[in-house]
């Protein structure tokens, strides 16, 4: 089998689309529900550091309950779970109340199973598609997840940068040392610029998700990708900043996530970054 998908690249890219599909319907249900289970986590804490007796709540994670409708509470039954075909199938409404089902269901979908192929055009029937189909659909969850919650959840971010050293073991995107390098560079570029903003201005420029999924990228992609990740991330993320304060008015107050930046700069170095670094040092 492995060696007719190695021989058939069209095959086995088409059959990584499909699977990307099935794996953006999921992560739909992390980047929802990943943030309220962190929530009744947190207020479970705060009841107990209070002596108060935490109340019984329903079981609610990524499994159970099954997904329901936001507004009438119908169950989501199969034919209405299938990737992008059921939501043009409803035309983008519950079957049970019209309510509008959000657009972003069915585009995560299609981003993720788009990433996805690609990944397997790249790379092929290998190690390091499975490697970097790992690392591409944690980031689609993270990015997404921070722009609804500016939360970067240490159960995405800590795995990701262990799972970065451990796939290094055998050195398929970067040597061990330069993961082991890149992990802890990724980490302190970000901690330093967070201290170096609060020291001149009070304020906190970032949150220390940030840092941890700097590190997971430097733990996958080496150190020498750093710059380009963080070039790219920066230059994206600084004008869409500027854009919204200029177009929408948007609060200069009111943070801006930058881990959705940080994830989209960590694709492009996973696949272009080398040769984008080859042709910046040609220059000179």
């Amino acid at each position: 089998m492995i060696a007719l998908l190695q021989a058939e690249p069209g095959l086995f890219t088409g059959l990584v689309f499909v699977l990307g599909l099935l794996i953006g319907s999921f992560l739909n249900v992390v980047i929802h529900r990943l943030p309220k289970m962190m929530e009744a986590e947190w207020q479970a804490q705060c009841a107990e550091l209070r002596g108060e007796t935490v109340p019984e709540i329903p079981r609610y994670n990524l499994w159970t309950p099954r997904s329901a409708c936001p507004h009438c509470g119908h169950a989501i039954t199969a034919l209405e779970n299938i990737p992008v075909l059921s939501w043009l199938w409803l035309r983008g409404r519950c079957s049970g109340c019209g309510a509008p089902i959000s657009v972003r269901y069915p585009l995560v979908e299609l981003l993720t199973a788009a990433l996805s192929a690609a990944v397997a055009w790249k790379w092929g029937a290998s190690v390091e598609t499975a490697g970097a189909l790992l690392l591409v659909w944690t980031l689609v969850a993270l990015a997404f997840i921070d722009l609804d919650t500016t939360l970067l959840p240490d159960s995405l971010t800590l795995p990701l940068v262990w799972l970065g050293l451990l796939f290094n073991l055998g050195g398929h995107f970067a040597s061990l040392p330069d993961a082991v390098i890149g992990a802890i560079a990724g980490y302190l570029v970000l901690w330093s610029v967070y201290w170096l903003f609060k020291l001149v201005t009070g304020k906190e420029g970032m949150g220390f998700g940030d840092f941890k999924l700097l590190a997971a990228l430097g733990a996958w992609l080496g150190w020498q990708l750093l710059p380009i990740t963080i070039l790219l991330s920066s230059v994206v993320g600084a004008a869409v900043g500027i854009a919204m304060i200029l177009l929408i008015k948007h609060d200069r107050r009111v943070p801006i996530p930058f881990g959705p930046y940080l994830a989209g700069g960590g694709v492009v170095a996973l696949f272009f970054g080398a040769d984008l670094t080859r042709a910046y040092l040609a220059q000179f």
